[in-house]
């Protein structure tokens, strides 16, 4: 017998919920159905293995120093070789994924949630207010990220978590802008009109109602600005603006060690290279994955 008191209110918000699980189950159908997801995955989730716990499975301390066993090349002891210390390369490399896969996330994390509340906001409200803002929005954006990153922490001091607000501050006019170019084609839909004429609030209908139909640019948006994020971490290190010594971060290690090239110690910065260039293209590959899925 069926239950006559279930309202077309209840009917829809149903079919909405089947939807959205309609949705995500073709996605994840997708992205498994990916070769170039799947490895990317597969890489990443390595790197993250490594952050977690690296140290467990190290073949030697990647801080005990050797001098004896300076710049001995890749061996069958040491895999990937020692540096100038005698530090084991693959020991520093492995424990080297922690630090840089804290900051760049959570730098990625500041930026989307305050991106994506100004792109809200500049997206609902079209008036003088919004389009202002936007606007020095836009201008910021002409700025380079590791040039306004580099003076801001020349001024303040390099620590994690400067360089965590620094960049997530860069990112923040990027990610706003997506936002914003979906809200506004997500204001004037019935949905938002129906919401206002309950008498809905903004923030609830911009939190809401509109929000969860616009998650799809946010998730990949922010998948990209985290394999920007990784590159701007190692460059900042590289340079002496972000991770301190005496970390195994991987930019720090190519800037105490690519001088070395000239002497043929190739392995002292091969390694590290290799570690943020495959961090990077698989993050690249996986928010590509996203995108097509999600526009599929």
């Amino acid at each position: 017998m069926s239950d006559s008191s279930a309202g077309p209110s209840d009917a829809s918000a149903e079919y909405a919920a089947e939807s959205a699980d309609d949705t995500r189950f073709h996605v994840l159908r997708t992205l498994l159905r990916s070769p170039a997801f799947l490895v990317s995955a597969a890489i990443l989730l390595w790197w993250i293995a490594c952050a977690l716990a690296g140290y467990a499975f190290v073949p030697f301390d990647p801080y005990a120093s050797d001098p004896l066993n300076s710049l001995t090349p890749p061996d069958h002891t040491h895999w990937c070789g020692t540096d100038q210390l005698g530090r084991d390369v693959c020991s520093r490399v492995i424990t080297g994924a922690r630090d840089i896969l804290t900051i760049a996330p959570l730098a990625t994390l500041a930026g989307t949630l305050t991106g994506t509340v100004l792109g809200l906001i500049t997206g609902y409200f079209e008036g003088f207010a919004g389009s202002l803002v936007a606007r020095t929005l836009d201008a910021v954006l002409a700025l380079p990220l590791v040039i306004v990153a580099l003076l801001v922490l020349a001024a303040v001091g390099a620590s994690n978590l400067a360089v965590v607000l620094v960049i997530g501050i860069t990112f923040t006019p990027m990610i706003a802008r997506t936002v914003r170019a979906a809200v506004l084609t997500e204001r004037h839909l019935d949905y938002v009109a129906a919401a206002q004429l309950r008498g809905e609030r903004s923030p609830y209908i911009m939190f809401a109602e509109i929000l969860p139909n616009v998650w799809p640019p946010v998730v990949v948006e922010a998948t990209v600005r985290l394999g920007y994020a990784i590159f701007a971490v190692a460059t900042l290190s590289f340079l002496g603006f972000g991770i301190q010594p005496p970390s195994a971060d991987w930019g720090l290690a190519l800037g105490e060690s690519y001088a070395l090239i000239a002497g043929g110690a190739w392995w002292t910065v091969a390694f590290d290279a290799l570690a943020i260039a495959s961090l990077v293209v698989a993050v690249n590959l996986i928010a590509d994955s996203l995108r097509e899925a999600l526009e599929s």
